[in-house]
């Protein structure tokens, strides 16, 4: 695999759970608890969980390919519980 092409997915993978996990604290949270429909939850919930597991992979197979310090790794998956945060690292690792 290119170089590019890894961390371009990578990229792409970080912007979907960083979706995902704002769907689910700002419309899938919010239905559940306000409107007592808890259905989203569990569908945002299982994609986000499958997101960040994926993230993770990539994250780490990014830090093999391009031997990333323990604090760019570290601030990597920081990022994964922040919302915002994917967004935001994204950004730093152009």
């Amino acid at each position: 695999m290119t170089d590019n092409k890894l961390l371009h997915q990578f990229k792409n993978i970080g912007i979907a759970e960083g979706i995902s996990f704002l769907a689910l604290i700002f419309i899938a949270m919010p239905v559940k608890y306000i409107f007592g429909f808890p259905l989203l939850v569990k569908y945002f919930g299982w994609a986000h969980g499958a997101l960040f597991i994926t993230y993770i992979i990539w994250l780490i197979r990014a830090r093999d390919e391009y031997n990333w310090s323990l604090k760019q790794t570290a601030l990597g998956l920081i990022a994964a519980f922040v919302p915002f945060g994917p967004f935001i690292f994204n950004r730093q690792i152009h």
